[in-house]
């Protein structure tokens, strides 16, 4: 028995289970690996083999590992064992889709020419039989030379004989041998190999002499300099005279390889059997009825979002005001009250009363993964985008970036292309992502749910997010015809067999969504909170010298003092002219200490800065406070909500209407109306300031990440100027006509 950590690698192409497989032989023993000075990020995973440790690392999902770029070139050199953080691995396990071997062992075929142990994992058996393909492991395993090991990996069918048979092929130590190439070739590859010296492996001397312009090429070609190009296409031009020419050689060798093996081991029925998958594709790929599907889902997406959470929302609410009411009850008046209640559980509470809606989006969105309906939408809609001049691989990115746009533009990886991909990063931010959803429900449920129809709030919610998919289309059409001209690039992609979405896997990517937006809530949203609540407490005194706090502490005492005569004078019917005058002395009264408080804001810091900044948002219909709390918000969106809170005074607001709470929503709405301007235009005024939030860069993560992946600032710097310009715009004409349109109908 081996009694060393085994390095096991993961490979396959996409689409062939190797996450479920990653899973299912990691279970929650999961980190990521981070490479220095790449952008590539790969699973690692343990799991215990007979007693063996292994240590399993999760390649990127690739058809080939003919590298086009220093990223796709981590996994060749990570399999070579050139990669200073990792060992070479041990055993190379090759994930293969069984209803696709012709197309799969492809890869595989490379694999076997790195000189290390193979083991193929033969997934997806359970869809093999069900199209009635029947195949003979043991066959196929005599022909390739390796062990070939049937396993359903979202079912955990085969997984103890899978590591059973990585551990034997790690005892083995023995790897076999790849296709036959020609003579001719060899020889070529031969001469080279003498050329370069030992330090290049022998499989990159191949890749070099196969991969016409590729990444080895560029990097060797730089390191021996230009005589070896000379040496190389003068190869490549006798292998064309013999016969062989690049890179058709490949596909000829390998290809016969995968023929005879399959045609071995496999036997199929006579005529291909419609299946349940072919069935439902003939309706969600459709150009016309799989459009109206995938709108529907959308739509359904958005109502539900909206909907099963309210209940959790008002949990989580009233938990908040409990919180605040004890923290105020044990402290005394002073700064160290304030920031707590009003800075930390008011700004953070109001925040995290959306956990609900983020993780329902996730869970949403893992579902349409795990059923593999993620792909149907990229195929739709590769039609639209490749008007725009991308393919349908940029629109995995994008719709991934409903979720949040990290993952999505990281998620560019896999488009070859660096136009393509640098015009699909800077467009992925403007999917509204989840961050944007508390903006949009705060100011949805303030001004169009009391008098609509009950599917209204979804309809625009869907409308905001459907603002995106729009716009991202034309922006990246401009692009590519501007700053990132190119031909638009083929789009090949499989689409993979329906799956029941395994439950475990989505509810932990809900778990994980909602951890990380409380430990976002807790770190740059708390950090932003604090700010905003120093720039707003201070100068805590009124132009006297008075604090602002002692002055509302004497006007709510008074107006509590006189609650009770002010509700006897209310009631009464008929009044006498000095009960009428005494009812608007006790009312201005109670009025007082909300007087009192807006007037402290508008005196503070953050409020003079605003009422500098109004004259610019004014066009858009916004005050001081909607436009301060704009800009606190571009370090994260979510700002937004906790700054209104701390700006309108929520949780302190209450309208004394039983169907309305004390909340945000309706102290903005109740602020609004008091304004000549936001009290008529009120929907219109919100409209802006979604449609400003649906298309405004205001994300730090998101800009932190385009600099990593394009490894220059002046691209975050153009999506964040380009994001904002657009954003004011479309927040300008959306006022407008909106108060044009109201003025109209009134």
């Amino acid at each position: 028995m081996l009694t060393k950590t085994l390095t096991v690698a993961l490979v396959g192409n996409p689409n062939a289970g190797k996450s479920t497989l990653f899973n299912a032989l990691s279970g929650l023993r999961q980190r990521v690996g981070n490479y220095p000075g790449v952008t590539v990020e790969m699973k690692k995973g343990r799991f215990a083999a007979g007693g063996t440790a292994v240590e399993l690392i999760d390649l990127p999902g690739t058809y080939s590992l003919a590298a086009r770029s220093p990223d796709e070139m981590v996994a060749v050199d990570l399999l070579l064992g050139r990669r200073p953080e990792e060992p070479r691995p041990d055993v190379v396990l090759a994930v293969v889709d069984a209803t696709n071997l012709d197309r799969h062992l492809y890869l595989t075929s490379q694999l076997l020419d790195l000189g290390t142990p193979v083991v193929v994992a033969l997934n997806m058996i359970d869809a093999a039989e069900a199209q009635g393909i029947k195949i003979n492991a043991a066959e196929l395993s005599a022909r390739l030379g390796v062990a070939v090991v049937p396993v359903q990996a979202n079912a955990g069918v085969g997984i103890t004989d899978l590591t059973r048979a990585v551990v034997a092929a790690a005892e083995g130590g023995s790897a076999a041998t790849g296709p036959a190439f020609p003579g001719a070739f060899e020889a070529e590859v031969a001469a080279l190999q003498e050329e370069l010296g030992p330090d290049v492996p022998g499989f990159l001397t191949r890749r070099l002499v196969l991969d016409v312009g590729g990444y080895v090429e560029q990097w060797l070609v730089g390191r021996h300099g230009e005589g070896l190009r000379l040496k190389l296409n003068t190869a490549r031009r006798r292998l064309a005279d013999a016969g062989h020419s690049v890179p058709g050689v490949e596909a000829r060798a390998r290809f016969g390889w995968v023929k005879a093996a399959v045609g071995a081991a496999v036997a199929r029925p006579a005529e291909r059997r419609v299946t349940a998958t072919d069935r439902i594709d003939a309706v969600l790929t459709h150009r016309v009825w799989g459009t109206l599907v995938f709108l529907a889902v959308m739509f359904l997406m958005f109502q539900s979002i909206y909907l099963w959470a309210g209940p959790l929302m008002d949990g989580i609410e009233g938990a908040v005001g409990r919180v605040g009411e004890a923290v105020a009850g044990a402290l005394g008046p002073g700064p160290l009250r304030s920031l707590l209640v009003d800075g930390v559980v008011k700004g953070v509470g109001s925040v995290l009363v959306f956990l609900p809606q983020i993780m329902i989006l996730f869970g949403f969105v893992a579902v349409l993964e795990g059923c593999g309906y993620m792909a149907r939408a990229a195929f739709l809609m590769d039609r639209l985008m490749s008007r725009c001049g991308l393919s349908g691989k940029s629109f995995i990115p994008m719709l991934s970036s409903v979720a949040c746009a990290v993952p999505g533009i990281m998620a560019t990886r896999v488009i070859e292309n660096r136009r393509d991909r640098f015009a699909t990063i800077l467009v992925a931010p403007l999917m509204s992502c989840s961050a944007r959803l508390p903006v949009y429900l705060l100011l949805v449920g303030a001004f169009l749910t009391e008098g609509y129809a009950w599917w209204v709030p979804g309809l625009v919610l869907f409308g905001l997010y459907l603002i995106g998919f729009v716009t991202a289309p034309l922006v990246a059409l401009l692009l590519k015809r501007t700053l990132l001209r190119g031909a638009t690039p083929v789009f090949v992609m499989e689409l993979p067999a329906y799956h029941r979405p395994r439950v475990r896997a989505v509810v932990r990517r809900m778990v994980e969504a909602g951890g990380a937006f409380v430990v976002r809530a807790g770190t740059i949203i708390l950090a932003a909170m604090v700010l905003v609540w120093a720039l707003l407490y201070f100068p805590r005194t009124d132009p006297t010298g008075v604090p602002y706090e002692e002055r509302i502490a004497a006007a709510e005492a008074a107006a509590e003092a006189n609650a009770d005569r002010l509700a006897e004078l209310k009631g009464k019917d008929e009044a006498t002219d000095a009960e009428k005058e005494e009812r608007e002395t006790l009312e201005a009264a109670a009025a007082e200490p909300d007087r009192l408080n807006g007037e402290w804001k508008r005196d503070s810091l953050l409020g003079r800065f605003g009422r500098w900044l109004e004259p610019a948002v004014r066009p858009l219909g916004w005050d001081w406070k909607v436009g301060t709390a704009a800009l606190a918000s571009f370090p994260a969106r979510e700002v937004f909500v906790g700054t209104a809170g701390m700006l309108y005074g929520a949780g302190d607001v209450d309208p004394g209407d039983d169907e309305q709470t004390a909340g945000l929503g309706a102290a903005v709405k109740a602020d609004w109306a008091a304004d000549p301007v936001r009290g008529k235009y009120g929907v219109a005024v919100a409209a802006s300031v979604m449609v400003f939030f649906a298309l405004c860069m205001q994300c730090a993560s998101t800009l932190a990440v385009i600099r990593r992946e394009t490894r220059s600032w002046a691209w975050p710097a153009f999506t964040f100027a380009y994001m904002t310009a657009l954003a004011y715009l479309g927040a300008l004409v959306t006022y407008q006509v909106g108060a044009a349109v109201t003025d109209w109908g009134a």
